[in-house]
């Protein structure tokens, strides 16, 4: 078995919003099927978030069907562009339904793979045209949520902790404190982040070591369509 990660596939089979306008994502689906060729049906792929456009799970159904069917068991992470997730209840109530098996959630708790805990959540970068309670309320619900999937953890007595994010932690000058620090404060060393595209966002994208945490970004663009092996 093996762990991978990757983030932002954007899919868009049942709506009208394909990504191949954009450079880099001509032919993006097909790059997708066969990135994923390296994965085994006994892997776990994290999914870090963006996963379709479709504004309702009924609008992500093909979306969710070419996502079930690619191989592995898959951990979901919901991004800023998942408009159509509620609740975790009724989107496995909705997996179910359309037989869509081998997939759940990264969503106030914690995930596990060989004994190590998958912890994370959406995050929050911060955006300047919102004003300053605004962000200050979505970091802190961000941050109760990325600490109940930490606490959950280490109530389980995980041997160690990866964690995934949507949003980066850090992103050219801009630090979530919030999240770092809570990084920090359970002994995380490693995390996995994706919603970061284009040329300029690539180039200012935060990755390596950071005052002991390793940074992945792992948008779909950047990693060329390919879930990225993680290694314990």
């Amino acid at each position: 078995m093996a762990l991978f990660a990757i983030g932002d596939l954007h899919l868009s089979l049942g709506t009208s919003k394909p990504m191949d306008i954009f450079d880099g994502w001509d032919g993006y689906v097909d790059k997708i099927k066969a990135g994923f060729r390296r994965v085994k049906p006994e892997d776990t792929v994290m999914l870090c978030g963006d996963l379709t456009w479709g504004m309702t799970l009924e609008d992500a159904e093909e979306d969710f069907r070419f996502i079930s069917e690619l191989p592995g068991k898959k951990i979901l992470l919901k991004g800023n562009h998942d408009y159509w997730f509620s609740t975790a209840a009724k989107a496995y109530a909705f997996f179910e339904k359309h037989g869509f098996g081998d997939m759940k959630f990264l969503n106030n708790n914690c995930c596990f793979y060989e004994g190590t805990a998958l912890c994370g959540t959406r995050g929050w970068l911060y955006d300047e045209s919102l004003d300053g309670e605004h962000n200050r309320k979505i970091l802190s619900r961000e941050a109760i949520r990325f600490e109940l999937s930490l606490a959950e953890a280490e109530k389980a007595g995980a041997k160690s902790k990866l964690c995934f994010f949507h949003y980066p932690p850090r992103y050219k000058g801009y630090v979530c404190e919030e999240i770092v620090a809570l990084m920090e404060k359970y002994g995380v060393t490693r995390c996995w982040y994706g919603h970061i595209h284009g040329e300029y966002g690539h180039r200012n994208a935060v990755t390596g070591i950071v005052n002991g945490i390793e940074y992945n970004m792992i948008s779909a663009d950047f990693v060329n369509f390919t879930p990225q092996e993680i290694l314990l």
